[in-house]
């Protein structure tokens, strides 16, 4: 097992290894005060693995009830937050009990964002089954739902009790989630530089969890400890997904998360070598690892179309746009500049 504590005001391990749904049991026993607790899931993940989980808990002594989503981004909305609100209650949790989040990152967002502002806050535990929420969004405590508008408008930061990512809940991942979640690991590989880019070019991913995940979960824990509330350096990990969000907003959230990522951060590669911000092997070298990886990287949205559908973007100031581009593998940086800037950027990347 790989252990991965992250120091934020309320600090927290992230367990990756073979078997940890099975050990829950006892490792929740020993953390949590509650008596009481809600398994949060979706109608893929909970047949495969909630209803064994419930049991398990159940039988460890904790009254344990279920709520189930139908999988996907549209069920992370402020209905369905109101209805598992309202289940929470039904159950009679209380702040001494806890939301588990087991799923990917829909079902963490949501059951975290629940967590977050039932009675002001009861505690949550992430325990994600895809690859995207395993090394990106089951830890810094980004919780969220969607409006009509933008994804993740209404929010919360709320760091989990504890992260337990079992891979052997990836051995069931539809090759698309797969995929998925290599976008991610690619935009860590971004950000690191060697050696995690070049292996990444070695051996799948799927070849290696543990060590990519640990390798990725532990850049992510730099990020938050040094900005927790994504107000500067955290929001390095934004690469590909200021434009990456538009795609998925535009497309009705049929273009998920990671291939949103992946053509986001392919189109603003090419725009920072078209406008002179770095040389021409930073988006070649992206480019042939994201095809390596079956992942997009074009899309026939318009420059136009995308400014505005990124207009209401939660990265955005009142006079500026955020654009996070690479400078070379390994090094990136924020750029703030106009909304008529941002839409040259997105015509340099190839946009029409």
């Amino acid at each position: 097992m790989t252990s991965v504590t992250v120091k934020t005001g309320k600090p927290y391990e992230v367990r990756i290894g073979a078997g940890l749904l099975q050990e829950a049991p006892a490792v929740l026993r020993a953390l949590l005060p509650a008596k009481r607790l809600m398994v949060v899931s979706d109608d893929n993940v909970f047949p495969l693995y909630g209803e064994a989980l419930v049991k398990a808990l159940t039988e460890a002594g904790f009254m344990t009830s279920s709520y189930v989503m139908e999988s996907g981004e549209q069920s992370k909305n402020l209905t369905v937050y109101g209805d598992l609100l309202g289940k929470l209650c039904e159950a009679g949790l209380t702040r001494d009990d806890s939301v588990i989040a087991l799923g990917g990152g829909v079902v963490g967002d949501l059951a975290g964002f629940a967590a977050a502002t039932y009675q002001r806050g009861i505690s949550y535990v992430q325990m994600p089954t895809s690859l995207l929420a395993a090394v990106d969004s089951s830890v810094g405590g980004k919780t969220a739902v969607d409006l009509p508008g933008g994804k993740n408008q209404v929010g919360a930061f709320c760091q989990p009790a504890l992260v337990l990512c079992d891979i052997d809940t990836l051995k069931t991942l539809p090759e698309l989630e797969y995929r998925n979640g290599c976008a991610e690991i690619i935009k860590y590989g971004m950000l690191l530089g060697e050696p995690l880019f070049t292996r990444l070019s070695e051996k799948p991913v799927k070849e290696m969890y543990e060590e990519i995940i640990g390798s990725c979960v532990a850049v992510k824990r730099d990020y938050v400890e040094a900005d927790e509330f994504d107000r500067g350096l955290r929001m390095l990990l934004n690469l590909g997904h200021t434009a990456g969000h538009g795609v998925e907003l535009l497309s009705g959230f049929t273009v998920p998360h990671g291939q949103g990522v992946a053509i986001g951060m392919a189109i603003i590669a090419r725009a920072a070598h078209a406008m002179g911000y770095c040389d021409e092997t930073v988006p070649k070298r992206l480019i042939k690892l994201l095809n390596m990886y079956g992942l997009p990287t074009e899309t026939e949205f318009t420059a136009d179309e995308l400014t505005a559908a990124v207009a209401n973007d939660k990265k955005n100031t009142a006079t500026s746009m955020r654009i996070v581009y690479p400078e070379a593998v390994g090094s990136c940086k924020v750029l703030s500049v106009s909304k008529e800037t941002f839409h040259e950027w997105l015509k340099a990347g190839g946009l029409l």
